[in-house]
C-alpha cells in the first residue's frame, strides 16, 4: 500500500504540516467528502455503470462509501457501485476524442484527486472528454471481488458505456481510449488486452458493443511485467503511450514492456523521468520536467491520429 504519493523535497511550505501528519494515514470515514474536493455535480455528473447495481455487488448495495484526506487530495475507498464522473469539453474545443481514466491505489483504494479529476479537468480543457472511473476494489480488506473478474468487468463497463452514449457526449465511438495510473494502469492495461471475453451475463444493450479501447496510456502501473497476469500482447494490442519516474521499481520494467509491444507490431512511446519516483499525478509539487507529460501524452495523440488540429 501506498503511503505517501508527493514528492516531499518539492512540496511548498504549506504541505509540511500535513507530512508531519502522515506518519500514521488518517482512517477512512463513510458518507459523501466534503463538496470542496468534490466535482461540483451539476458541471460533472456522475453515472452509475449499472443503473440497478452492478452484477456480483447486490449484497454491499447499500454500503456507503468511504473516504479520506491526504492534503488536498481525496482518496475513496469501500466502493461498490462503480460509475464514471463526466468531464466534457467545451463545444468548441471538443474534438470527439475520450478517455476513461483510472486512478490507482493498489486496489484498495482511489487516489482519486491528483490521478483521476484533475487528470480529466486537464483532458477536457483541452478538447478530450475524460470520464473518471470509480471500479470496485478486490485488494482492499475483507474484498470477495477479483482484479480479473468485477475490476476489469468495470473498466470495460466503461468503455461500452461511452460508445452508448456517444452522441450524447460528442464522442467518437473510434476514439475511446483508457488511461490508468498505478493499479489503475494494470487495469487499463488489462483492457487493452481482455476485449474480446464477453460479459458471462450481459445486463443490457451495452453489454453487447466493443469494450476494446483505440489506444491506453499507461502511467506508472502495467500488467505485462507481472507474474499474475498471463502476457497478452499482440498485434491488435492497442496503440500505448508509457511514462512513468525513474526511481519507480514500476517503471524499471517499462523499456522491456516497450520492446514487447514494439516486437508485437504495436505502436508504442515511452517517456521516463529522471530522479521522479511513483505516484506524481497532476500535483503542484511535481518537477518542471514530469509536469510535462500530459503534453507529451497530447503531442502523441496527436502523432498517432487521435487528434487533429483545428
Amino acid at each position: 500500500m501506498r503511503t505517501l504519493r508527493v514528492l516531499p523535497f518539492l512540496l511548498p511550505a504549506t504541505a509540511w504540516l500535513a507530512i508531519a501528519q502522515l506518519a500514521v494515514l488518517p482512517p477512512s470515514k463513510p458518507g459523501p467528502p466534503p463538496p470542496e474536493l468534490a466535482p461540483a455535480p451539476d458541471k460533472h455528473p456522475v453515472v452509475m455503470l449499472w443503473p440497478h447495481g452492478a452484477p456480483g455487488s447486490e449484497a454491499m448495495r447499500e454500503e456507503q462509501e468511504r473516504y479520506r484526506t491526504v492534503g488536498d487530495l481525496l482518496i475513496i475507498a469501500n466502493e461498490h457501485q462503480p460509475s464514471l464522473t463526466v468531464y466534457l469539453p467545451p463545444k468548441h474545443l471538443a474534438s470527439g476524442a475520450a478517455f476513461v481514466v483510472a486512478p490507482g491505489g493498489g486496489f484498495q483504494e482511489l487516489w482519486i484527486t491528483d490521478e483521476g479529476y484533475r487528470v480529466a479537468e486537464w483532458l477536457s480543457q483541452r478538447g478530450i472528454a475524460a470520464f473518471v472511473l470509480k471500479y470496485r476494489l478486490p485488494k482492499a480488506p475483507g474484498s470477495k471481488y477479483t482484479v480479473e473478474g468485477e475490476a476489469v468487468a468495470d473498466v470495460q463497463r466503461a468503455i461500452r458505456t461511452l460508445r452508448s452514449r456517444a452522441a450524447e457526449w460528442g464522442v467518437d465511438p473510434a476514439r475511446v481510449g483508457v488511461i490508468g495510473f498505478s493499479a489503475g494502469g494494470t487495469l487499463a492495461g488489462l483492457a487493452g488486452t481482455r476485449y474480446d471475453n464477453p460479459p458471462p451475463r450481459p445486463a443490457d444493450a451495452v453489454d453487447h458493443l466493443s469494450a476494446r479501447p483505440d489506444f491506453m496510456a499507461l502511467i506508472y502501473g502495467t500488467p505485462f511485467a507481472s507474474p499474475d497476469y498471463p502476457l497478452r500482447i499482440n498485434k491488435d494490442t492497442p496503440p500505448t503511450f508509457l511514462a512513468g519516474g525513474g526511481e519507480d521499481r514500476i517503471t524499471a520494467s517499462y523499456p522491456d514492456v516497450y520492446r514487447k509491444l514494439r516486437d508485437a507490431g504495436v505502436s508504442a512511446e515511452l517517456h521516463i523521468y529522471a530522479g521522479v519516483p511513483h505516484g506524481f499525478g497532476i500535483q503542484g509539487g511535481n518537477s518542471s520536467a514530469v509536469s510535462g507529460w500530459p503534453d507529451r501524452l497530447r503531442d502523441w495523440m496527436f502523432d498517432q491520429g487521435f487528434l487533429t488540429k483545428k
